[in-house]
C-alpha cells in the first residue's frame, strides 16, 4: 500500500523536476511517478513515458491511469500501478488539475514550488523547449491563485538546487494528526 501522495505544482521553470530528483535521492522512502506525457520522449527535460495521443487515448479508456488532464497542447497521465507499492510517492501536476487531483485523493498533500519570474525566464530560456514568446505566455500564467478549499505548502526555489531541495524535503513531511 502507498504511503502519502504528494503533488508538486508551479509555474514552469520553478525547477519542480529538479527539486523532486533531489528528494527523491535523498529520501529513500520516496518514490517519484513517472508521467506518461503525448510528447516525444527525447524531449528535454523531466524522466517521462513519451506516447501519441492515439496511444494515450487507448490507455485512458483501458483504465490505467489514475488521473489524467491537459495542458499546453498535451496529455499527462499518471499511472495508477505507479500509486501502488511502499513509500511515499510524489508527482509533477498541474495546477488546473487540483481540483481533480483532490477528489481523487482525499488525503492528497499540494506543494507549490515557484521562484521569481527573473528565475522563471532564465530557466525556461535555458532547457531550449520554448520560444521566446512562449515564454512570455508563461510567464503571464505564472500567478496562480490555488482554488477555494486547498491548502498547500510552499517552496521559493530561489537559491542553489540544494537549498531548494532541502526546502521541498521539509514541505514532503506527512500530516501529523
Amino acid at each position: 500500500m502507498t504511503g502519502q501522495i504528494y503533488a508538486v505544482v508551479g509555474p514552469s521553470g520553478a525547477g519542480k523536476d529538479t527539486l523532486i530528483d533531489g528528494a527523491v535521492a535523498a529520501r529513500r522512502d520516496l518514490r517519484r511517478v513517472r508521467r506518461v506525457i503525448t510528447r516525444p520522449s527525447d524531449a528535454r527535460g523531466e524522466d517521462f513515458e513519451g506516447i501519441t495521443e492515439a496511444a494515450f487515448a487507448l490507455r485512458k479508456a483501458a483504465g490505467a491511469f489514475a488521473m489524467d488532464w491537459a495542458a499546453h497542447g498535451l496529455h499527462y497521465g499518471i499511472p495508477k500501478d505507479a500509486l501502488t507499492g511502499p513509500g511515499d510517492v510524489v508527482f509533477n501536476g498541474s495546477r488546473q488539475a487540483l481540483l481533480q487531483a483532490v477528489r481523487l485523493f482525499p488525503a492528497l498533500i499540494v506543494v507549490v514550488v515557484t521562484a521569481p519570474d527573473h528565475m522563471l525566464a532564465a530557466r525556461l530560456a535555458e532547457r531550449g523547449r520554448e520560444s521566446a514568446e512562449d515564454i512570455v505566455a508563461r510567464l503571464a500564467r505564472a500567478p496562480f491563485t490555488l482554488p477555494d478549499g486547498i491548502a498547500a505548502r510552499v517552496v521559493m526555489n530561489d537559491s542553489t538546487p540544494q537549498d531548494g531541495v532541502a526546502r521541498l524535503l521539509a514541505a514532503l513531511q506527512p500530516i501529523r494528526g
